[in-house]
């Protein structure tokens, strides 16, 4: 590996599966520290076991003001300030728009908008100047779905932070910018359909639903937050680099 990212100190909330892992593994493998967030212990332990002796795994809620702060305060603690920072936990609710719930609704937006802003909020004091921000969005975020409405407007929403937030962190040189992937192969699917044989057939629909016939694979999704991490993206803050498979364009 290019050791992009020697000796830096990363965070990445959600770590300890999907996207949010392979991020972290790739971080470690560019030298990296590496701390990761998560609601289940057992899991954050499974994970960190892959990521190695640079993992460092802290529970908590992104919902949960308190818990991002003792989060960010254990960062501290045993890494030091940090340099970059990915903002990845969030939750996948679907549900036809007559059918959506109150509690539904609130669960999309407490993970996936008041999380992501909070998580940058909160980690202000011990981002170091010069940080790079990473937030996870979506392409939905720009293309109406069915059954995706307060999902995707979560996410449209996240890519508006990346703009905000570059604003107003531009005397601290900390740049912000949003990730937008299409479908990818993380246990996802499994989660939204109860049992393997749907969640098969349901990541098979979503990739042929875009022009290259497949959903990504993490590791890909890993290559660039690694772009956007690191100095090669210098000159990039507020935007959005967009991996989908064209399934946005075409």
């Amino acid at each position: 590996m290019s050791q992009k990212l020697n000796n830096k100190v990363a965070v990445i909330t959600g770590g300890s599966s999907g996207i949010g892992l392979a991020i972290a593994k790739r971080f470690a493998q560019e030298g990296a520290k590496v701390a990761i967030t998560g609601r289940n212990q057992k899991t954050i332990d499974q994970a960190i076991a892959e990521i190695g002796p640079n993992g460092l795994g802290i529970q908590g809620d992104v919902s949960k003001i308190d818990d991002l702060t003792r989060i960010y305060q254990t960062v501290a603690d045993h890494l030091g300030k940090i340099d970059t920072l990915i903002v990845n936990a969030g939750v996948y609710v679907l549900a036809p728009l007559a059918d959506f719930t109150e509690e539904q609704f609130d669960q999309v937006s407490d993970i996936n908008f008041k999380g992501a802003f909070f998580s940058v909020q909160r980690a202000l004091p011990v981002l170091k100047d010069g940080a790079s921000v990473v937030l996870i969005s979506s392409t939905v975020n720009g293309k109406g779905i069915p059954n995706h409405a307060a999902y995707s407007a979560t996410k449209a929403a996240v890519r508006s932070l990346a703009r905000s937030f570059s604003a107003d962190l531009l005397d601290r040189k900390i740049r912000v910018n949003a990730l937008t992937p299409g479908p990818v192969d993380t246990p996802v699917f499994a989660s939204v359909t109860g049992n393997a044989e749907e969640a098969k057939a349901m990541k098979e629909a979503m990739g042929n639903f875009t022009p290259v016939k497949r959903v990504a694979m993490p590791e890909e999704l890993a290559a660039a937050a690694l772009y956007l991490a690191s100095d090669d993206s210098a000159f990039m803050l507020g935007t959005e680099l967009l991996l989908d498979g064209g399934l946005r364009d075409l």
